[in-house]
């Protein structure tokens, strides 16, 4: 078959339009793909952002469950009486108390004068501690083990037992009149927590 010049004519509008159609086609999907990737990278920014956004707020939270913690710490001791000036008057209602409660023979105390513990620069508080010196004659070594658990549940600074020696007591003599068969010897560190003066 053979086109006529005629018929290249009325072929013509339609190759046109078949051209016109193939670049719009063309045109339709390069700005499709600009499109998708475009919106891609949108998509991944925003995705960063969110989760930046994320970490700062599971960091606030984070830092907000510590202060909470911190500060519930901080008021459990300032309620016990650990933060703050040392309580001595305190310290020797507690000991007579726990003498006649556990009906303990005889107790002798001495308490050396407060000295700090840390001196870091800065910080607004700072632990000290008083050492006593505790004599003690026991019926058996409970008597000493229940008197250190009352200091620990009851004073009003943080108990810390840095010796304690227990010797037998020489049988005969006026000790066999109170039934004591053993002498304790210990040094009790008895620790506050107090601001810093000038802070």
């Amino acid at each position: 078959m053979k086109l006529a010049g005629t018929d290249l004519q009325k072929l013509q509008s339609s190759l046109l339009a078949t051209l016109l159609m193939v670049a719009v086609g063309a045109a339709s999907v390069h700005f499709a793909l600009n499109s998708t990737k475009a919106a891609k990278l949108e998509q991944a920014a925003a995705q960063k952002n969110r989760n930046d956004f994320d970490s700062k707020l599971k960091q606030v939270r984070s830092e907000e469950a510590e202060i909470k913690q911190k500060s519930a710490v901080f008021n459990t001791l300032r309620a016990r009486g650990i933060i703050g000036e040392e309580q001595r008057l305190e310290w020797v209602e507690l000991l007579k108390d726990i003498r006649d409660r556990r009906r303990l023979l005889d107790l002798q105390y001495e308490i050396a004068p407060q000295r700090p513990l840390d001196a870091s620069p800065g910080n607004a508080f700072a632990f000290y501690a008083s050492t006593m010196k505790v004599q003690l004659k026991l019926l058996h070594e409970e008597d000493l083990t229940r008197l250190l658990d009352d200091l620990r549940r009851q004073a009003s600074a943080l108990i810390q037992v840095k010796s304690c020696a227990v010797s037998r007591l020489p049988r005969g003599g006026a000790d066999d009149a109170s039934n004591a068969h053993l002498q304790a010897d210990c040094q009790i560190d008895w620790v506050t927590l107090h601001e810093v003066a000038g802070k």
